[in-house]
């Protein structure tokens, strides 16, 4: 058997991985148009300094992410956020606020913590703690994650502490967002506990886990990608070749090259961006291609800089802060990477990292942006070295409407057996949640495989 994997990012490196183990003796070739392989897990090491260009952690408790490390035997490579450092902000003007104690995901359960808090108003932290006692809405149609939050925890509480929040993980405008797609638990609670504050105040407290919440790798997060590369047995990796279109072969699948190659394929994984995907199979499946391209992209730059540490006022006590859209400006949120993270710089060094809404700026321009913004730490020196990433497209957008989206893509699939598509664009963005969909394709792949040739 031949299978195909298109996308060298960390879902396809995991389905390729996952097809060597279900398809023994299978012909896996995995094709990546970059350099290679690892796509948005890049990391960059200078002069002592560990740089991400863009995800510098995933969540322990979402199993497939420390799970494929126990797998390789990295586990070891694992590593928490410095604990001495262990509170995060949100800016309003120039002033920095901290997150109150007690968040619950995005829902702040503690509501004395709360009142100790300076982040929300009197009014903001009144009209919160009336959520329990609002009645719910009666089940119907999906909402945007903005007008849930606003309608059971009020206005303040959306624009200075859930979205900032949303936006570090999707990236995109919570107005569009579905509930549904991202946050379904919080619509859940409301339908089952009448309330949302009352739902989390009702669930038992989370064991204890092996790791910390947040982990990242000793050496970065290309470390992982190079893992799963490195532990590749029989599947050949082509960088360089781009994938242009897929078409239907034999009773199997052509994939046609940039170069004029045709890579024949009994089964294919596509772990590309849905825009590309939806290029890909195109002269394939005319719907599955109009469906894909629906989904909708987010774009950021992350400006990365490196100070002297006498040359920065504020102790940078935290991991950093966020930016409600409220506030205008380009800026999203601002990680004290070396407060965050043990060996991201040398002793005597700083390092910082902020996030922009725009990356069609120069990269004089965005280093200019982010010098101004981190000026509210007491920073007015040159920064010994400067790094700037952009990401046109990085993030994918569950906007409303995204669920039934799937349902039109999961139809289209399965008039195509042995394709199967992975990434973040469909069920989940965080690293374990890429890493589930290109092992769950690569197994879909498998079974279609297996069961044709019985």
């Amino acid at each position: 058997m031949k299978v195909t994997v298109v996308g060298g990012g960390i879902a396809g490196l995991a389905a390729s991985w996952t097809l060597e183990g279900a398809l023994r003796g299978a012909e896996v070739v995995l094709v990546e148009q970059g350099d290679g392989v690892g796509g948005v897990l890049l990391t960059e090491h200078e002069h002592g300094f560990l740089v991400e260009a863009a995800a510098d952690s995933f969540l322990s408790r979402k199993p497939r992410g420390v799970g494929i490390c126990e797998e390789l035997g990295i586990q070891d490579e694992l590593v928490g956020r410095r604990p001495e450092n262990a509170r995060s902000f949100v800016r309003l003007g120039r002033e920095l606020h901290p997150l109150p104690e007690g968040l619950t995901g995005l829902v702040p359960t503690d509501l004395d913590a709360l009142e100790e808090s300076t982040l929300l108003s009197d009014e903001g932290k009144r009209r919160l703690a009336e959520e329990a006692d609002l009645p719910p809405e009666p089940p119907g149609d999906d909402e945007s994650l903005a007008s849930f939050v606003r309608r059971r925890l009020g206005r303040e509480a959306w624009e200075r502490l859930v979205e900032p929040l949303t936006t570090g993980i999707y990236g995109g405008d919570g107005e569009q967002l579905s509930l549904r797609a991202t946050f379904p638990q919080l619509r859940a609670l409301e339908e089952e506990h009448g309330s949302v504050l009352r739902g989390l105040q009702a669930q038992p407290a989370a064991p204890s886990g092996a790791y910390p919440p947040f982990v990242s790798l000793r050496g970065g997060m290309h470390e992982l990608a190079d893992s799963v590369a490195g532990d590749l047995q029989s599947t050949t990796i082509d960088t360089g070749s781009r994938a242009v279109t897929l078409r239907a072969q034999d009773g199997g699948y052509a994939l046609e090259l940039e170069s004029g190659a045709a890579v024949p394929a009994d089964g294919v994984v596509l772990a590309t961006p849905a825009y590309a995907t939806a290029e890909l199979v195109a002269a394939l499946d005319g719907e599955l291609a109009e469906a894909l391209a629906e989904i909708p992209y987010a774009g950021s730059a992350v400006v990365t800089l490196a100070y002297r540490r006498e040359e920065v006022e504020h102790p940078l006590d935290g991991y950093g802060y966020v930016v409600p859209r409220s506030e205008g400006g380009h800026v999203l949120a601002c990680t004290w990477t070396s407060s965050k993270w043990e060996g991201r710089a040398p002793e005597d060094r700083v390092l910082l990292r902020v996030f922009a809404g725009r990356f069609d700026l120069s990269d004089d321009d965005l280093v200019r942006l982010a010098r101004e913004e981190v000026s509210l730490l007491g920073i007015r020196a040159e920064p010994v070295l400067t790094w700037t990433h952009r990401w046109p497209r990085g993030l994918p957008q569950y906007t409303l409407g995204h669920p039934e989206r799937l349902e039109r893509i999961d139809a289209a699939l399965e008039r195509h057996p042995g394709l199967a598509l992975a990434g973040a664009a469909y069920r989940g963005v965080g690293i374990p949640d890429c890493i589930a969909s290109g092992e769950e394709a690569a197994r879909a792949v498998a079974r279609a495989l297996v069961g044709a040739a019985r």
